[in-house]
């Protein structure tokens, strides 16, 4: 909480709570930005214990709480739920200063998923943006992608196409002979009946979801596909065995696909 700013015990300790307490000991023309802007527009970005915010660079603040710049060019804001907000294609240019190209792309994916921005806007923001690190802007708005529903499907699309491996469809549905919705795969190479997916649970405790999981995988071998699965430790512990096993699948359904090294610097891994 900010120094000299009571709260009733009643109020959840919220990012919007604070912001809203901040701005009572703001300069006129303060606008919350950066990882905390992105947190508002219900973005995902890593998490940092103080809130950041811009100011007119004639009022400095120093407070341990906040984590305030100084703009002699105030950016625009938008008004959130009463907050002065930097807006989400500004925002998601102004943290290429600060995150790596996969949590970038991370983050413009989760805006899109937030409905608070498109991969069309994201892209033309950046390719007009003239400031610092503008080229990883550009690079990873054209990354960006609509309908992924989690950073991990994100960080696992990337670890494909960042090796050279020829880009999956993302959330491709599978339909029956009468057009109806049966499976939705999180990535897939529909041409040749291969589909990747990102599975969160450490092990299966719930036996009526392994039954339905084994089920699931009969159903797609009769239907000709072949599913490969990934866990937590397959992205951050194994990147380079994982590169090795979707792009010997790729070959064994007939693809001419080869790698590259062009992961290694945003996995670093075990290998």
């Amino acid at each position: 909480m900010l120094r000299g700013v009571h709260v009733q015990d009643c109020v959840d300790d919220t990012l919007r709570m604070r912001c809203a307490a901040a701005l009572l000991v703001l300069p006129q023309g303060a606008v919350f930005s950066h990882e905390t802007a992105a947190r508002l527009w219900g973005g995902v970005v890593p998490s940092r214990s103080r809130v950041q915010v811009t100011v007119p660079y004639a009022r400095p603040i120093r407070r341990p709480e906040l984590e305030a710049r100084r703009a002699r060019r105030m950016p625009p804001a938008l008004r959130l739920r009463g907050l002065p907000v930097t807006g989400p294609e500004r925002t998601f240019l102004d943290l290429a200063t600060r995150l790596d190209l996969v949590d970038l792309v991370v983050l413009g994916d989760s805006l899109v998923r937030a409905r608070r921005t498109t991969p069309e806007l994201l892209v033309e923001q950046a390719r007009q943006h003239r400031g610092p690190r503008a080229a990883l802007a550009r690079r990873a708005a054209a990354l960006v992608r609509s309908g992924v529903d989690s950073p991990m499907e994100t960080r696992l699309r990337l670890l494909v196409v960042l090796a050279g491996l020829p880009e999956p469809v993302v959330n491709h549905v599978l339909r029956d002979e009468n057009g109806g919705w049966t499976y939705r795969f999180d990535l897939s190479w529909p041409q040749v009946k291969l589909a990747l997916e990102y599975d969160g649970r450490q092990h299966s405790e719930d036996s009526r979801q392994w039954v339905r999981d084994v089920r699931r995988r009969e159903d797609l071998d009769g239907r000709g596909w072949r599913l490969l699965v990934a866990l937590s430790v397959d992205v951050f512990g194994t990147p380079g065995a994982t590169v090795d096993r979707v792009a010997v699948a790729l070959r064994q359904r007939g693809l001419v696909v080869r790698t590259s090294d062009g992961w290694r610097g945003h996995f670093p891994g075990r290998g």
